[in-house]
């Protein structure tokens, strides 16, 4: 990577609500990593609306490889990747530069996976978005069982499997396209896999929070995951479709063969029996028929205007700062 502030510049994107402590350590920490790799890069902190003030001096000591630090404040705490898909697209009109590294600011992305997550990059010519793929995660044993289950649910509703989050280097050219996915909104890894963006990935081992406590509870854990799904509707829709008709078919098939049965065997079926088939069939009809509401609404909503990242980002955006020259 050239010096920052050249046209091949590195752009490390950092989104931050009220993490300023984590903050100070990770860029610290992510200055000495980029020191040792001989690799020079310019921060941009994505300010998603946070209430505390940020420190007058951030960091609190001088740095080698970092050169220019940007806070670009947003009007309003969006969320996390609302936050993401604004900081990306402001990069792309705003900051053109070689590539960006996309990481959280708490320290959970470690800075020290940076150097294999470029080389990465640098080996597919810039031609694909590199992940982060966690091979070992350091959080709490019931986060980690909540986690697997949400990943085999994801797995089995949309056919992919999830094993990397936000932590990721975007290739200009990438980042050309991604600005242009309006699912960008919702969740920037399942925008790209919903995209089709090329991408790959390297292994990773997530690291330990810096300072402070996490910001995201439960709910807005939920949240995160449904918005991950929400990305496929169409296809968790067709899923569900083809899934309920084929158990359709076998209820309907079971009733009638209950029924035949009794006709010409002469059997006495339970009247259990024939209640739980009909029921069956009831339900499945319905779950049926909302599976085909859920696909036909998602489909007519492509024709109606969502939010465009590169149309739409700049009435989000309070202004931009500079707290680091070059």
């Amino acid at each position: 990577m050239s010096r920052a502030g050249s046209a091949g510049q590195l752009i490390v994107a950092i989104p931050v609500f009220n993490d300023w402590e984590s903050l100070n350590f990770l860029l610290k920490d992510l200055d000495l990593v980029l020191h040792e790799s001989e690799i020079a890069a310019d921060v941009l902190i994505i300010d998603d609306g946070s209430t505390t003030v940020r420190p007058s001096r951030l960091p609190d000591q001088p740095l080698r490889q970092i050169g220019r630090i940007e806070v670009l404040h947003l009007r309003r705490n969006l969320g996390h990747q609302r936050a993401i898909a604004i900081g990306l697209t402001f990069v792309q009109v705003a900051r053109h530069c070689e590539a960006v590294v996309l990481m959280d600011g708490d320290g959970e992305d470690r800075p020290a996976e940076v150097p294999a997550l470029l080389k990465k990059c640098h080996q597919e010519a810039g031609a694909k978005i590199i992940f982060g793929e966690r091979t070992k995660r350091s959080e709490s044993l019931p986060f980690r069982v909540l986690y697997h289950l949400y990943r085999l649910l994801h797995y089995v509703l949309t056919g992919i499997s999830v094993r990397v989050g936000n932590f990721s280097v975007i290739p200009f050219r990438c980042l050309t396209m991604l600005v242009g996915v309006s699912e960008l909104w919702n969740h920037y890894a399942a925008a790209v896999f919903k995209a089709r963006i090329p991408h790959d990935s390297v292994p990773t081992q997530r690291g330990r929070r810096l300072a402070g406590t996490p910001t995201m509870d439960f709910v807005g854990l939920v949240v995160h995951g449904l918005s991950a799904l929400s990305v496929f509707g169409d296809v968790i829709g067709v899923r569900l479709l083809v899934t309920t008709v084929a158990l359709l078919v076998l209820a309907i098939f079971g009733v009638v063969s209950v029924e035949t049965a009794h006709i010409e065997a002469h059997l006495a079926i339970p009247g259990w029996a024939t209640y739980t088939g009909g029921i069956a069939f009831l339900l499945l009809f319905q779950v049926a028929g909302l599976s085909f509401l859920l696909i036909f609404i998602i489909l007519s909503a492509r024709a109606s205007l969502t939010f465009i990242p590169i149309r739409d980002y700049q009435y989000f955006i309070d202004d931009v700062t500079q707290i680091k020259p070059e």
